[in-house]
This record gives structure tokens, C-alpha cells and sequence, in this order.
């Protein structure tokens, strides 16, 4: 069984998550992942609700797998979002989660666990960070409202924490979708 683990205690960004899963990936397997990233056609616009991510999803050059794992971590996102706002999901708003490189970034996360194939995905407890963040609701304590909202959801957090956002929305919910198991 191949089983994929994810050292997160220290940082649990989207970005380390994407160079972890890149690091264990050949030379030749990257530039596979670089071309098909490019090729999927993920545009750079801004994406501003569940609908116009969905949309986009549908129209990537992308396997139906990593269509399905997308719309997974954005459904787990819009969740989230609808929670911490007290809305239906389908009228919430993505600000940063929703721009053209955030959707960038989940594209290449899920080509890349679909190239590594794993059969299941284990995790340490997460490192949340600490301090507050700005963004688009003003400054927010770390974690922020929609990452706690998904890491309640039976995620295990380190008690230490280190300085600054090193988990977010976005990353909380690659988590949540992929990682089967917390050691």
C-alpha cells in the first residue's frame, strides 16, 4: 500500500503542501506536472463564488478525477465560508481563495497527488500559526474564522505555534479532503 506522509507541523500553507508533494516528484515527473498545470487552463481572473469556480473546474484540461478533487476542496471552502457568515453556500463570497492563483495552486496540488498515487494520505497535526492576518474582512486572529471552521471538523492542531498564517482556508481544506489520517 502506498501511503503518502505529509509533515505539517511546522507549516501547512498551500505553498508547502505543493513543494513537499513537488519535492517528491523526479526531475522529469515535475516538468510533467509544470506542462500539464499550464495546459489545464485554469485563467487568471478572479472566481468569486462556489458557481464561477465549479464552472471553471468543468472547463480544465484536467483528468475527471482532479475535476472531482477540486470541486471537493471548494465545496469544503463554500462550507466554511457559509458557516463563518451565516449564509447559504451558494451566496458566499471568495476573496483570496478565489483568485486565479489560488485555483492555480489546488489544480497543481491535486495533479500532483493524482501523479503520486497514493492509496492514502497521513498527516502530523497541523501547525495553524498564530498573530492575526489582513485580508479582505480586515484583520482577523490566526487561525482565520473559515480555517477554524474546517480544522474543527476533526483536523488535529500542534499546541505550539509559530508566528504568522501557516494555515489557510485554502490549505485547511486541501487537508480535509486528502489526508485520510492524523499521526
Amino acid at each position: 500500500m502506498t501511503v503518502l506522509r505529509l509533515n505539517l507541523s511546522e507549516d501547512a500553507t498551500r505553498q508547502h503542501i505543493l513543494a513537499d508533494l513537488r519535492g517528491r516528484l523526479s526531475d522529469e515527473q515535475r516538468e510533467e506536472l509544470d506542462a500539464a498545470t499550464a495546459a489545464a487552463g485554469v485563467p487568471a481572473r478572479h472566481h468569486h463564488d462556489i458557481g464561477e469556480v465549479n464552472a471553471t473546474i468543468s472547463f480544465l484540461n484536467v483528468s475527471d478525477h482532479v475535476k472531482e478533487d477540486m470541486r471537493a476542496i471548494y465545496d469544503i471552502l463554500a462550507n466554511a465560508e457559509a458557516t463563518v457568515h451565516g449564509c447559504p453556500v451558494e451566496h458566499t463570497h471568495f476573496h483570496e481563495v478565489g483568485n486565479g492563483e489560488a485555483v492555480r495552486c489546488v489544480c497543481e496540488v491535486c495533479l500532483a497527488i493524482e501523479m503520486i498515487g497514493p492509496e492514502r494520505i497521513v498527516a502530523t497535526p497541523v501547525q495553524t500559526g498564530s498573530g492575526t492576518v489582513v485580508c479582505a474582512h480586515g484583520e482577523l486572529p490566526i487561525p482565520a474564522p473559515a480555517t477554524a471552521a474546517i480544522l474543527e471538523q476533526g483536523i488535529p492542531t500542534c499546541p505550539e505555534r509559530g508566528e504568522g498564517e501557516l494555515c489557510t482556508p485554502t490549505s485547511a481544506a486541501i487537508i480535509k479532503h486528502f489526508v485520510s489520517e492524523f499521526e
